[in-house]
């Protein structure tokens, strides 16, 4: 059975999948899959000044390679200052050559004035943190290097807006968005990290870790209450939830709780 819309599958699902994904798609399927897309890509950015949009999540380390191979190399990342310090090392290390690291810059001063923001509840409300990281440092980015088009991972099996009825769209700020994995299903990009054995980020091997991606710390959803998702957190960097305690009261609570 195939994995379906992501919000719907749980981490354990993820898992299986993973480990059964050539039975589920073959390396012909894939070659064959990567190939066009490739030569999608290829169509869609001649003559144009383009790069793409690197998260070192699953989708857009795929997007990566099909990229490079399509001659697009130039690439950005959008990070904040509540990034995981274990996440962070990662994508220092395996960042694309010459990719830009933009930082936002929202640290815990910011989230004690935005606490909304703080283990949101659904994938709704965690979709607001885009726009707060990626979105803007694309859009830096875009302005900057003058750029035609931005190459995005989005699919929308994974319920990413990439454009209607097509696959690219100019948002109101004049960025124009291109997703050439719009119609890759999750089986497939899992298959081409499989066979072409490519690394994957701490996050993935941690709880939920398929589920929340490569969101910042308190981006982790369906935690149901702030206790559970600092418990989370601090099952994964309890450095983490100590710092935040000396400014965030719930932090400070499961801190004091967790101590006795």
């Amino acid at each position: 059975m195939s994995l379906g819309r992501k919000q719907r599958i749980d981490n354990g699902a993820w898992l299986d999948a993973v480990a059964t994904i050539e039975g589920a798609v073959s390396r012909a399927e894939l070659d064959e899959l990567s190939a066009a897309t490739v030569a999608d890509i290829r169509a869609e950015t001649a003559g144009k000044r383009a790069a793409y949009a690197w998260s070192a999540g699953k989708d857009s380390i795929v997007l990566g390679k099909l990229c490079e191979e399509a001659g697009v190399t130039d690439s950005m990342i959008g990070v904040c200052d509540l990034e995981y310090p274990a996440f962070a090392a990662w994508i220092n290390e395996h960042k694309p050559d010459g990719c830009e690291v933009i930082n936002t810059h929202q640290n815990i001063d910011w989230l004690v004035k935005h606490q909304e923001m703080l283990f949101p509840k659904d994938s709704a409300a965690a979709g607001r943190w885009f726009p707060i990281v990626q979105h803007r440092a694309q859009r830096e980015y875009f302005k900057a290097h003058e750029l035609d088009i931005i190459i995005l991972g989005r699919r929308r099996a994974d319920g990413n807006y990439v454009g209607r009825g097509t696959n690219i769209y100019t948002d109101a700020q004049g960025v124009t968005r291109y997703s050439p994995l719009a119609a890759w299903s999750h089986e497939h990009v899992l298959a081409y990290i499989h066979y072409h054995k490519l690394p994957l980020p701490p996050i993935y091997g941690w709880k939920n870790g398929y589920l929340c991606g490569t969101h910042p710390w308190p981006a982790r959803q369906w935690t149901g209450s702030a206790e559970n998702g600092w418990r989370e957190v601090y099952e994964i960097d309890p450095t983490i939830v100590a710092a935040a305690a000396e400014k965030l009261d719930s932090a400070r609570a499961f801190l004091k709780g967790v101590r006795g």
